[in-house]
Formats: C-alpha cells, structure tokens, sequence
C-alpha cells in the first residue's frame, strides 16, 4: 500500500469511528453539528481537523435523509477529493453520494464549493437530490444552470447561485460565468465569489477531452469580409498533392499552389503583409473544405444553421461558433447565409479555469488512464477507488473486420441473437452518422429500439434508464446520458445483464472503458464487445491511400494485421489528441499571463481605486512627446487636428513665449486637465476612473480578438519552418506593448473629451469621443 492510500485509509477508520458516535444523535442535534464546525472554523481549525467528524455528519445525514449510508470505498473517494486528488471510481459506484462529503465540509468554510458536471439535466438533478441533505444541514444549495438552456440568468440571479455554500453547475456554464464576470461595468454587478473548492464530475472528458477548445464570448461584429464566396470557389479548384497536401488533419498549399493562388488573385505576394485577408480567407477555405466533415464536425439545422459537433461526445454544441471566420467559411461551403462574423471579447480555457481554484478536484470512471498528461498539466495525482463488489462483467475479445459492411452486419446479427432471448442491448458509436446506420438496419430487422444522439440530456437520461429492461434495445453515441445508472429490470440477471456492442475504435481507451461501465455496475452481471474495421473513423490518421491498398475486394488481411493497423491508428489519434492539448495550453498560457494583469487592473478600478492626478499628467505629457517624435516637421494645421482629436473640441489660443509646438500641446493639455477638473470637483476622481475603465475594456477586446486571429494566421509561418509558439509569444509581447499605448492615448482621449452628464441618483453618465 502506498503512502497516498495508508493516509486515505488511516482517515478512512477516523470517520468510521465517528460514524458510531453521530448514529446516537438526534436531528435537531445532528443539525446543530453545522454550527458547531463553523464556529470551530472561525477559531483556527482547518477542514482538515474536522474531517472526521464532518464526514461522519454527512454520512448520517445522507442515510436519514435520502436513505442510502455511503459505503466504505465511497467515504475513500470523498476523502480522496476532498484532499484534492482526481478519482478513478467504476461507474454505477455512487460518484454522486460521494461528493456530499467533500462538499459539506468545504461548504462549512463560507467560501465558494462547486460541482461541475457534464450536462445541465445531471446539474439539476444532482442539486434537487442532494441538495435534501445540504439542506438539513443547515447550508444553501443552488443549481447554476436551467432545464431550458435557452433561457437567461440575470445577474442578481447568479448573486444568488454564486452566494450559495454549495454550487452544481456545468463546466461550460461556470467558465462564461467567469469571463462574464470580469465584462461588467461596475462593481455592483459582480456576481461571483473568489474560487475556492471545485470537484469536477466525469473529470477526464472536461480536462482533457474538452480542453481543446477555448470557451470565447463574442460582440461587436466585424465589417463582414466579401471574401468568402470568392476564395471557397478558388478552392474547389485546386488538385490535391498539387495545389494542396494533406497530412494528419493538417493542410496547406504547395509551391505550384501558391503560385496558382498568385495568379488566380492577380497578386504579386501572397505572404505580404497588405494580402494577409486573401491568405486568410484561403487558409480558412481549405480548412473548411477538407478537415471540416458534415456530420462529423458540425450538422446543417432545419432552419439552415451550422451547429457544431463535440467529436469526444456527440453532442451538440448549440450556441458555439468556430472563430476567426471558420464558421463563416463552413457556411460559405455549404452555400448557406453567411451569418454575422463576430469578435472575440473573452476567452479562456479550462486548464486555465480550473488552475483558477485554490483546491481542484475531480472524478470519472476511466482517469487512470490519462494521469501523466493530468499530472503534468494539471500537477494533480489520479487516485483509483477499488468498487464496492467485484466487477462480475464479461469483456470479450475486440472483433476486427476489413470493412464496415462486414463490421456492421456482424453487429446486427449479434444484437438480433441476444434480442431473442430477451437480454438488453446497448449499441454505443461514436458517430451521430453511425447510430442513424445501426437504427435503419434494426428497422430492416423489425427490432423496436430507441436512438440517443446526445442532442437533449434530460429526454436522454430518461430513456437511458430504461436500458437494463428485458428485450428493450437503444442505440446510443458515446456520451448519450452519461452519468445516469442503467439498473437491471427483472430477471435481466439471469440472462447475462446488459450487454454493450461498441461500434468502431474510439479515439481512445477511455472512451472505450466508459462505454463497458455501461454495464456490469456495482458487481452486477453484464457483457462487452467492441466491433472495429479499417473504415472506422479513427483509421483515416493513417491516410485514405495507405488504407486502400488493405481495403481492396480481393486482397486476403489477416485479423491480426487489421488488429495492429487500428491500434496503431488509436495511438497516433490519442497522442495527436495530447498534442493539441499541450498546443492549447502553451498558446493560452500567453493569453493568461496578459488576462492576470488586465483582470487585476480592472478590478481594482471597478473596487475604486483612485488614479492619481500626477500620474495621468505624465500619461498625456509621454502621448504629446510620441506624438511630436513621430511627426517631426509639425505644422499650425497638424498640431491643431492633434488638440481636436485629443485634447479639446474647442480650439483656444494660448498666449506662450515658446514657440515650440510640443510646449504649445503640453499646456494646451495642462489647460484642458485644469478645466475638466474644475468642472466636476469632487466627481473627478470617480470620473477618471470610468473613463480609464472604457480605454482598458475597448484596449483588451481588440488584444483579445487579435490574439485569437493570430493563432489562426501564424499557422501559414509553419512553411518557413519556424517555431509557431516563439513566433506566437513573440508577436503577442509586440501586440501587448501596442496595446498599452492605444490604452494610455484612450485614457487621455476619454478623459479630455469626454462629455458628462447626470442621471437619475446623480449617477454619471458618460459620453465617450
């Protein structure tokens, strides 16, 4: 036993101890328990110190409350999050009880304890279940997230969600939550609490699978390019290993294809620096064109929307647009209205998000398998819990076909037999594509059976639950209803349980370890089988010609060669995916460090700090000598428009003894700051405030946004063989500095120009140059 799990246990027998003691309360003493600890709190003890005890309350709580007293390897898990480890538990083994302990004890504290899970339909049932328990308790439990997910959450609301001891939420929903926290105007409508405790529900598929993709918050539209029909059309022109190559989701032209493109265009240089929009475009064309898949990628809506597809889940991503005018591009393929092509004003990913809290935790069924990239992105240990009864489960060897003609009848022949004698069936795929296949040959068999797409968790979850029924077969993607137990109906036990027909190689062995925990829950009987084929879509990493020499009609392969082939494939996409991931985390590690400081600096101006007055003074006097450095022949009429643009709408003449024009501007300013002060006395202070606030929103969105296209440009770079992340971060620190001076002149600008009046309780209202 190592050191982790001898202190784990050694706390273990301290709660069991305590479990004794706490069965003699009564409720209203049991209750009063809360009080007692927070009071403890307040007096120099940690929640470690009361640990025990705590768990043992909640225990007890659990057991009178909702009826069910956690089991040994449950009080394990819970004490594994609460000492911030992530937890392999098996599915069906109570991830959802398990968390009641780590969240009371924290939520004792008065600070911020969160829940994230993968789904709006488990956030809210998790919150009305077990918030039973929070509640006799004597803390405050509150569902971050509605049924109907198109329905908005004003800000007093998420005071109140954000305020409560404990929090169930999506992970999707805190992270805008975040971002949109730190857009607000003034201080009074903050709504969230500093991170403190968070355990994060099915932890593998938000850390890692959904890592990727940043979550971004867009505005202000952009003037729409015209560039779109024109550069698509180009495109489909081209002729691959020609024009273009393709190579492990990755595209570019060749030489013959830039030259092409030079003609084609009528331009001299496509890499020059005045046609970055006519490479932009192309880039984002040929992405479009030939790494984005219908089906796959994103589905066409019946009111003519792309929506995006999370490959790792199936699901919908109702709301999410790719960035940078990819979205615009897809749109353009698929000959659709083009919509509106936005800017990014906010992003962040959930590496960033979760290495925000203080204490981070979480939980999944299948974690131990990704614990060196968890460790070394996250610097967080993966616990495993052993299950509560042995795992009673029959996973069969993997089946291996050439086509998927022949994979697909094999599984329909399997369901059929097992049908017939009653046993469920559970058919898992990873694609939407391929469930609608599975269902049109079930309908060709006349077998009744239900398709979950992952399209709504709450309609879902329902039907998933029926799954463990005599004769009842569901069709499902990978993702359809996790979290929600498949309990056995009568006599499915002594037909073998539920048995699971993987359909395809995953991308990788979580995916396919979640889908086996389908069955075989809490030491019941089940049966897994994967069926896989060299056209599964994992197999396209290793290119369309090297697998059609296999694929042929007539060409003999023996199973173990398509067995090596599709290993080899999951290899390359699991670790293609690691890469990503590891790209993802380098690149916003860039956009973080700058997010810190602005963060910082806006919260302080929003809690009111006060700027001093000598420091904007040498602000504007450092603008006027830029200005003068930059324009070193400056005439009556240039220093004029300067004093319009910058310093005053009225023109007024100073009578100096210096002639010199850059002394003319500096007490033409002085001037200026003199009678803006004069004219709001003791508001000044607040006025320069909000007028600096504006510079440093409007400065940050364009950085933001900019940020967000460079990412996407500085791909092109890749050619030259430069090294991108330098070349990023480089152009990112450039960009940084810029961006500071445009937020300085803004600050003077707004501040000189500003107009000002008074609403309704002498509030300020601001109209800015």
């Amino acid at each position: 036993m190592n050191k982790i799990d001898k202190r784990l246990h050694f706390l273990l027998g301290k709660v069991k101890e305590e479990c004794k003691k706490v069965k003699e309360l009564s409720d209203f003493e049991l209750k009063n328990k809360t009080l007692e600890f927070k009071e403890r709190l307040n007096n120099g003890e940690t929640t470690d110190d009361l640990l025990p005890e705590a768990f043992a309350v909640c225990c007890e709580a659990d057991y009178r409350v909702l009826g069910m007293f956690p089991y040994d390897v449950q009080i394990l898990g819970g004490i594994a999050l609460h000492l911030c480890y992530l937890c392999e538990m098996n599915t069906g083994e109570g991830k959802t009880l398990t968390a009641t302990m780590p969240l009371y004890l924290n939520g004792l504290t008065g600070k911020s304890s969160i829940l994230v899970t993968a789904n709006e339909y488990l956030a809210i049932r998790d919150a009305e279940e077990m918030g039973q328990v929070y509640k006799f308790l004597g803390l405050n439990v509150e569902a971050g997230v509605k049924r109907d997910t198109n329905e908005k959450i004003n800000n007093d609301s998420k005071k109140d969600v954000y305020d409560a001891d404990i929090v169930y939420t999506t992970h999707g929903s805190l992270g805008f939550d975040y971002l949109l926290n730190n857009l607000v105007q003034s201080k009074e409508d903050r709504f969230m609490r500093d991170f403190y405790y968070v355990i994060i529900d099915e932890a593998d598929s938000v850390l890692l699978d959904s890592a990727s993709m940043p979550l971004v918050i867009s505005g202000s539209p952009r003037v729409q390019s015209n560039l779109y029909g024109i550069t698509d059309f180009f495109v489909t022109t081209l002729v691959e290993d020609v024009h273009y190559e393709l190579e492990d989701k990755k595209v570019w032209l060749t030489n013959k294809g830039i030259e092409y493109a030079k003609r084609y265009f009528r331009i001299e240089n496509l890499y020059s620096k005045e046609n970055y929009d006519f490479l932009r475009h192309i880039v984002l064309a040929l992405r479009a064109h030939f790494l984005l898949e219908k089906d796959t990628d994103y589905v066409i809506t019946d009111k003519g929307e792309i929506v995006l597809l999370d490959k790792s889940t199936g699901r919908k991503m109702t709301g999410m647009k790719l960035r940078g005018g990819s979205h615009q591009a897809i749109e353009e393929k698929e000959h659709l209205k083009l919509s509106q092509e936005q800017r990014s004003v906010a992003s962040i990913t959930y590496q960033n998000l979760f290495n925000l809290f203080p204490k981070m935790s979480g939980m999944s069924g299948t974690i131990a398998n990704g614990k060196e990239e968890l460790l070394e992105v996250y610097h967080k240990q993966v616990v495993v819990i052993p299950p509560n009864k042995p795992l009673a489960r029959i996973d069969l060897p993997d089946q291996y076909f050439k086509t998927s003609e022949e994979q697909f009848d094999a599984v329909i022949q399997e369901t059929v037999k097992r049908h017939k004698t009653g046993q469920p069936v559970l058919l898992i795929a990873s694609l939407i594509s391929d469930t609608e296949m599975l269902s049109k040959l079930l309908v060709q068999e006349n077998i009744e059976h239900s398709v979950l797409n992952a399209n709504n968790a709450f309609w879902e979850a329902e039907i998933i639950k029926e799954a463990g029924q005599k004769n009842v077969v569901t069709v499902a993607t990978s993702m359809a209803g996790r979290g929600t137990d498949i309990r056995l109906g009568p006599g499915v036990k002594e037909l073998g349980g539920l048995c699971v027909l993987g359909v395809g190689r995953m991308s990788n062995t979580r995916d396919e370890r979640q889908a086996r925990g389908r069955a075989g829950r809490q030491g019941e009987p089940g049966v897994s089988i994967f069926y896989t084929s060299l056209e599964d879509d994992v197999c396209e990493i290793l290119g369309d010609d090297f697998l059609e020499k296999y694929i042929e009609k007539d060409k003999y392969i023996s199973k173990r060669r398509i067995k090596r082939l599709i290993n080899k494939a999951q290899k390359i996409k699991d670790e293609s995916a690691v890469f990503q991931r590891k790209n993802s985390v380098d690149y916003d590690s860039v956009t973080q460090r700058q997010r810190t400081i602005m963060y910082r600096i806006r919260n302080d101006l929003l809690d009111g700090k006060s700027l001093d007055e000598n420091v904007l003074k040498q602000i504007y006097l450092n603008n006027i000598n830029e200005f003068a450095k930059d324009c070193k022949n400056m005439d009556d009429k240039t220093m004029y428009r300067y004093i319009l643009d910058n310093l005053s709408y009225r023109l007024k003449e100073l009578s100096i003894s210096s002639t010199n024009k850059k002394d003319y501007l500096k007490q033409y300013a002085d001037m200026a700051f003199k009678d803006k002060k004069q004219l709001l006395g003791n508001r000044f202070s607040e006025y320069c405030r909000l007028c600096t606030l504006k510079a440093l929103d409007d400065g940050w969105i364009e950085e933001v946004d900019y940020l967000q296209q460079l990412q996407a440009a500085i791909s092109g770079r890749s050619t030259a063989q430069r090294n991108l992340l330098y070349e990023y971060q480089r152009e990112a620190r450039l960009s940084f500095k810029d961006m500071e001076k445009s937020i300085k002149k803004a600050m003077i600008r707004n501040i000189l120009l500003g107009e000002v009046s008074f609403g309704k309780d002498n509030e300020m209202i601001i109209l800015y140059p």
